[in-house]
């Protein structure tokens, strides 16, 4: 898999529309959920692509710290269906652990994990915090990794 990082403003229109698919296909379609996506944070992130064949397989936005929690962020973790048998999440999750080592200069990262997820996430040193919560109607627990 090929990992592309950029800012919003560095995205191609065919990037951007292949992200945005993709995170409609899971999150809205697979999961039966119906929530705004295009939530306005798009442009403050840092935007980590995985690509295979030209298509994005995999994606995650990250965050500067004090723009989505007080620490920085990772979220809209997500890859496509017909690819997880790949450890394609394991991939894109390194990725984008390293960018925000490299961009935002910090160690300290947190996300909204849906609870399912817990220990892919806790394979990549992210520690549960707080109790579960309902966000979209999907259960999810914050985690942090320091």
């Amino acid at each position: 898999m090929e990992i592309n990082i950029k800012p919003f403003e560095k995205l191609t229109i065919d990037e951007l529309h292949d992200l945005l698919q993709l995170r409609s296909e899971v999150f809205v379609v697979e999961q039966n959920c119906v929530y705004q996506d295009i939530d306005g944070k798009d442009r403050k992130a840092l935007h980590v692509l995985g690509k295979r064949d030209n298509s994005v397989v995999a994606y995650t936005r990250c965050f500067a710290q004090g723009i989505y929690f007080d620490e920085a962020a990772i979220g809209r973790v997500v890859v496509a269906p017909s690819k997880r048998k790949l450890n394609l999440g394991h991939l894109i999750m390194d990725a984008s652990i390293e960018a925000i080592h490299s961009h935002f200069h910090t160690n300290v990262i947190k996300l909204s994990a849906q609870t399912y997820l817990i220990a892919f996430y806790e394979h990549h040193g992210f520690q549960t915090t707080g109790e579960e919560y309902l966000e979209d109607g999907i259960p999810h627990i914050e985690m942090i990794k320091r």
